[in-house]
């Protein structure tokens, strides 16, 4: 790493990316090796010392007390006087924002902050500490276009000042509009370093992958089929008496893939969840309507759980954000985990195993999964080997319907087209595809329609055959009907 330079950091899931970071950081501490900093051997043992050493970073789940401020989340764990002189600390806070680009009120509690603004404390923080080389884990993972070029104009700023920036991304588009110099690793071994401006997406990509793998995503040409999922009025509301979700309405047709977008927290999850007969409903209707074994199934799905909701014969499948909190369960292993749906239809006392380990099998051969045996638990695999197991299992059931939030989150480009695959197939056989994403270049080349959440409303419908990027993000950040095309 360079000073005055933005380095990219990629590779798969599972190539020891964040590993490697962690270790700068502190959180980790290597083997064997060493670390030069400045020239110089250094030992880093906590994250203390990496911030005596300068490095700060900032990861992917941010890292802050919620009921602080700005200002008292910078400053926490720093040694100093028993009282904080909260002038002096306002500014040099803002002192460090109008350096680089920032815009952040230092006296606003965090719970009031918009995903964008947390993560300016989080650079903030480590800025005044003094950090010269910053680390980034998937930056712009949860972030609006708008926001991540924003973001963009800060770092450049930042590595104009002479700061050493690394980010650790799967998006290679900002890879190539960002980043000076990537450095590649597979399979935990460093592959190499080249120059940006001397690449291409698909020259890192075989970097990464070690052959050569077409990123064209695909958007198979498939005749409308009947409405399979029609929403109306859907309301839900928490236990706080929040409005998590406000009179939203649409239909999702067979055949077709229907991208769901939105900043954080627009009501996406709650959105999945409601359907899937997870998140309590107040107002509204969720009317399915399918066929199972050639019997006509019409249901509405409100009040009913997702037991409920299998014996009705609603063939309805869920791939939930929450991998391994609530899709699989972590301490079990490939084959207990594809059970899980089906244990309870046994005649007897006794689980009949064989055919969850033959759809286990089927899985791993198939999708590739790289495990160290189908006996081994599920947390012992990265994260996109997880993913697939999960997308597996869910697909195996012929769902009429199927659910998936995030499903690449934090997968690599290999297994992201893997998942982006298996999506188009399921539409192939004429199923409703719901996709909760956050790449919105992704969602325009995947999906046939994009629904815009906002605040928990449908801010509007968008055929994302001639969408952009830019009236997405727009109705990202604005309620109203004004986006709304059918």
């Amino acid at each position: 790493m360079r000073r005055g330079e933005i380095l990219a950091l990629l590779g798969e899931n599972g190539s020891g990316k964040t590993t490697l970071m962690n270790m700068l950081s502190g959180i980790y501490f290597p083997d064997e090796g060493e670390i030069l900093v400045g020239g110089e051997p250094v030992v880093i043992r906590s994250p203390k010392d990496a911030f005596a050493l300068g490095i700060g970073m900032i990861h992917q789940h941010f890292k802050l007390v919620d009921v602080f401020t700005a200002a008292e989340n910078i400053v926490l764990g720093l040694e100093g006087k028993r009282v904080l002189d909260r002038r002096a600390l306002g500014r040099s806070i803002t002192e460090i924002s109008r350096r680089y680009g920032f815009d952040i009120d230092p006296g606003r509690k965090v719970y009031d902050m918009s995903v964008s603004e947390k993560q300016t404390v989080e650079i903030i923080k480590v800025l005044y500490r003094g950090a010269e080389i910053l680390i980034l884990d998937e930056p712009t993972a949860v972030l609006t276009p708008q926001e991540a070029d924003k973001l963009f104009a800060v770092l450049r700023n930042m590595r104009d000042d002479g700061k050493a920036i690394v980010i650790i991304t799967h998006k290679l588009g900002e890879v190539m509009d960002l980043s000076d110099r990537v450095a590649v690793l597979r399979k935990g071994a460093y592959v190499g370093t080249v120059e940006t401006a001397q690449t291409s997406p698909q020259a890192l990509t075989e970097m990464m992958v070690g052959r050569s793998v077409t990123l064209d995503i695909d958007r198979p040409a498939v005749p409308r089929g009947e409405e399979r999922l029609k929403v109306v009025d859907l309301t839900c509301i928490s236990e706080e008496g929040l409005t998590l979700l406000d009179r939203v309405s649409f239909s999702a047709y067979g055949g077709e893939i229907l991208g769901i977008a939105g900043i954080a927290g627009s009501g996406q999850k709650e959105l999945c969840e409601a359907i899937a007969g997870l998140c309590p409903v107040q107002g509204g209707a969720i009317l399915y309507a399918g066929q199972v074994g050639g019997v006509d199934v019409h249901e509405n799905l409100v009040g009913k759980s997702p037991m409920e909701i299998i014996k009705k014969g609603v063939a309805l499948a869920f791939v939930p954000e929450d991998r391994l909190g609530m899709g699989l369960v972590a301490d079990m292993d490939i084959v207990d985990n594809m059970m899980l749906k089906n244990y309870r239809g046994g005649k007897g006392p006794f689980a009949d195993r064989a055919p969850a380990r033959a759809l286990a099998e089927e899985v791993v051969e198939r999708l590739e999964v790289s495990t160290p045996g189908l006996s081994a638990p599920v947390r012992r695999m990265s994260g996109g080997n997880v993913q697939k197991v999960l997308v597996g299992r869910e697909i195996a059931s012929s769902p009429s319907v199927l659910i998936t939030a995030y499903p690449v989150r934090g997968l690599d480009i290999n297994s992201s087209y893997t998942i982006y695959h298996l999506l188009n197939e399921q539409k192939e056989k004429g199923a409703a595809v719901l996709y909760v994403g956050e790449d919105l270049d992704v969602l325009l080349e995947l999906c046939d329609r994009i629904l815009v959440l906002c605040g928990g409303k449908v801010s509007g419908i968008v055929d994302a055959r001639w969408a952009t990027k830019e009236e997405i993000g727009l109705l990202m950040t604005h309620t109203g009907e004004g986006g709304r095309r059918q």
